[in-house]
């Protein structure tokens, strides 16, 4: 990931500690958590409208308030905190979206470049946030681990090296499976559009 969380011990003992009840490592864990997370949201949101609600502050807020609510989180290490938090991040997406397509009336079917969304992990329309995520729903049934590199690259942001290290797999396997969710996906998106 980038210099504010770094690869080593500190950051996995910090969320054991935390797990535990450790207060103080609480406090120590928070600044590092909220710089890489901030990051991330900072990604993401980069090529959303102007006056998007969302900004990356707003995002990684509600995402600590999602993640007070992971009491009984055991944290293990770090790879399972950032997976945990790509997910909740993808459903804080999908909720606003949710949410802003309730306010337009009739909301209808999209058209949607998977490649131009997915090759800049960066969705652009809360339509495709929606698509995506129901798309992503029926892949869970097939391919979990595939789910999960696609929330880590395209909701958290992360680089192929970064979801290799957190799924704990090689930069090149992660490469392979994030070609084959693209192009599942992108099939599944084409198919209803057709």
């Amino acid at each position: 990931m980038s210099d504010a969380v770094p690869f080593s011990a500190d950051l996995t003992g910090l969320l054991v500690q935390w797990s535990q009840g450790d207060q103080k490592a609480l406090d120590r864990l928070m600044p590092l958590i909220y710089a890489e997370c901030r990051r991330i949201a900072a990604h993401h949101l980069q090529h959303e409208r102007p006056d998007h609600t969302l900004d990356p502050t707003a995002l990684v807020h509600e995402l600590y308030l999602r993640l007070a609510d992971q009491r009984r989180a055991t944290w293990e290490n770090r790879a399972q905190f950032f997976g945990i938090a790509a997910q909740l991040m993808r459903r804080i997406l999908v909720d606003y979206a949710r949410a802003r397509r309730a306010t337009k009336r009739g909301g209808s079917a999209l058209l949607l470049s998977l490649d131009a969304a997915v090759d800049t992990p960066n969705a652009s329309r809360s339509e495709d946030v929606l698509a995506i995520d129901d798309a992503l729903q029926r892949l869970t049934l097939l391919d979990a681990e595939q789910v999960r590199i696609i929330e880590l690259r395209f909701f958290a942001g992360l680089t192929v090296e970064e979801t290799a290290h957190v799924v704990g797999r090689s930069p090149r396997t992660v490469k392979r499976e994030w070609r084959v969710a693209k192009a599942w996906l992108h099939r599944e998106l084409q198919s209803k559009v057709s």
